[in-house]
Formats: C-alpha cells, structure tokens, sequence
C-alpha cells in the first residue's frame, strides 16, 4: 500500500500509512509535502523538455487535513525560459489546505565552483537503529525507518527511509520521494515530550544544491524554542554523498 492512492487526474486518497503524529485521524503533512513536489514536477515535464530543476521548496501548511481524499492544483506564478516560480495547492472538500511556492532554475555546469562549508554526519550504518513510535503515534510514523545520533533534546543528526511508495503505481523521481520525508525532522529530537508541549510546524522551506541520491535521507537537526511561544526547527540535509541542502520550520509552541 502507497502513501497515496489515485482516484482521478488530479485526486488522491491517503491511506492509512498517512494518519498523523499529533492526530491519527488527521494526515501527518510529509507525504502531501511529496505529493505537492511530484504535482509541479509532473506539469513542468508536461509543458517543457529541458528539466528546470527545483531550487527552493516552501510549503506554507493552513491547516489538518483528514485522512481522506485530497485534491492538487498547479499554477505557474512567473514564467521563463531559465527561472521559473510555481505554485501548487493542496486542497480538501474544496478548503486550501497546503500551498507550495517552488523556484525552478536552470542547470549549468558549475563543477570547478562547487564548495559547501557545511559539516557531514555519520553514515546510516554507523548510527544506531531508533524506533520513533517510543514517541509518535500514527501510520505516517510507524512506516519510517530510523537510525539517530542523540546529542541533547532538541539536538541530533539521524537518517531516514521508507519502504512505502508515494503513490500507487505511479513512478516519482528522488527529489518527490525525498520531499514526503522531509516533514519528520521536527519529531525526531524533540526538546520537550509531545504529551507536555505541542510544537506542530506551520511551515516548512527547503532549499538544495542537488537532488537526493540513494534511499536515505539525513538530517542534522536542532530544534529550538522561544520565551514567547514561538520556535523554529533548523535541518541541513544530507544524501549518503554529503551535504544536499538545508531546511527550516516555523514552530507554534504550546505547553499543555
């Protein structure tokens, strides 16, 4: 079973490996994150042949969503021949429920450029397995594979995978994949138990060097909270080569 199911050109249902972490009967928001990023890949690869590449991902996240039927929308905000800005709306029952404003740009060879001052992490194998649902209910949650290095509460590099497709029968590149995890770094180094405090992320930006390689995805994670409710969750992220990109996430902090 996929994470997604399709029911019509641009309608999928979420199956039950999509149930959330704060709410089981609500979707955890990471695989619509995937679903969003294979929607404007799809339409760029409808309307043109030379393969923008997805430069920043911004998902502006209005509300939960059931674990029902979703539908997508695509919009190209601003055209052009080497930049492109799209938009790509999640809804349910006809409510906007996840908007996605991603740059695309041109491809060049910049290999004599390349330079990254970010640190790498240990390798997958070399981190001990985590079990997350010791923490995190929910289908979403359960189908992720997890190996952590806990620093400190709110501090840790981890890597993750899933044997789970995206969507039933339908191929997805590594990037669309990649983006369907991207959503569990808020929980996985959680600064305070989320039975004590709620600290669900009301937003979510990415931006990358490269597309993913390989199935797991890594993380170096510091989770931060403010004095006065608000907080955010800071990522570089990681293929098994190296330093990919980094990622924040705006946090509403709520104590119990």
């Amino acid at each position: 079973m996929a994470y997604f199911e399709r029911v019509g050109e641009c309608a999928f249902r979420a199956t039950g490996h999509v149930s959330g972490a704060w709410d089981p009967d609500t979707q955890h928001i990471a695989p619509a994150l995937g679903l969003l990023t294979h929607a404007v890949e799809a339409d760029r690869d409808r309307r043109r042949a030379d393969h923008l590449v997805l430069s920043r991902l911004s998902f502006d996240i209005l509300g939960t969503v059931p674990v029902d039927v979703v539908e997508i929308r695509v919009e190209v905000i601003r055209p052009g021949r080497t930049i492109e800005l799209v938009e790509a709306t999640l809804s349910h029952a006809g409510r906007d429920a996840v908007l996605l404003r991603a740059w695309l740009l041109q491809t060049r060879d910049t290999t004599g450029l390349r330079g990254i001052a970010l640190p790498a992490i240990a390798a997958p194998e070399d981190l001990p397995a985590w079990d997350p649902t010791t923490v995190w209910p929910g289908g979403f949650i359960a189908s992720a594979e997890v190996r952590r290095h806990q620093v400190e509460p709110g501090r840790a590099a981890f890597w993750v995978r899933t044997p789970i497709p995206l969507i039933d029968d339908t191929a997805v590149s590594r990037l669309a994949r990649a983006a369907g995890l991207l959503d569990i770094a808020n929980g996985m180094t959680v600064r305070a138990h989320p039975r004590e405090v709620a600290f669900p992320n009301v937003d979510l930006t990415v931006h990358l060097l490269a597309e993913p390689r390989g199935e797991w995805l890594g993380f170096d994670t510091a989770v931060c909270f403010g004095a006065g409710g608000t907080g955010f969750t800071s990522s570089v992220l990681h293929d098994v080569h190296g330093p990919i990109g980094t990622m924040t996430q705006a946090l509403t902090v709520r104590p119990g």
